[in-house]
């Protein structure tokens, strides 16, 4: 099957209707390019992890103090 839209101001187009159905897309979704020799493909990106992100952010907190940017400033 193949589908087409076009591209309007600032860049943005409107997804076909067969295409968010196949990648089952919802408002607020978010989707990925991914680019290589063959093209480029769209798909939908998966859910964030909050946990990681939790732990992620954390742990950046835990490397955020003064004496940190002192220990770092000639890096």
């Amino acid at each position: 099957m193949q589908t087409s839209s076009r591209l309007i101001h600032h860049n943005q187009t409107t997804i076909p209707e067969p295409v968010l159905e196949a990648l089952k897309l919802r408002e607020g979704d978010a989707i990925v390019f991914e680019i290589d020799q063959a093209g480029v493909h769209l798909r939908k990106a998966p859910p964030i992890d909050a946990d990681f992100t939790g732990a992620l952010q954390a742990t950046l907190n835990e490397w955020n103090s003064a004496a940190d940017d002192e220990a770092y400033a000639d890096l």
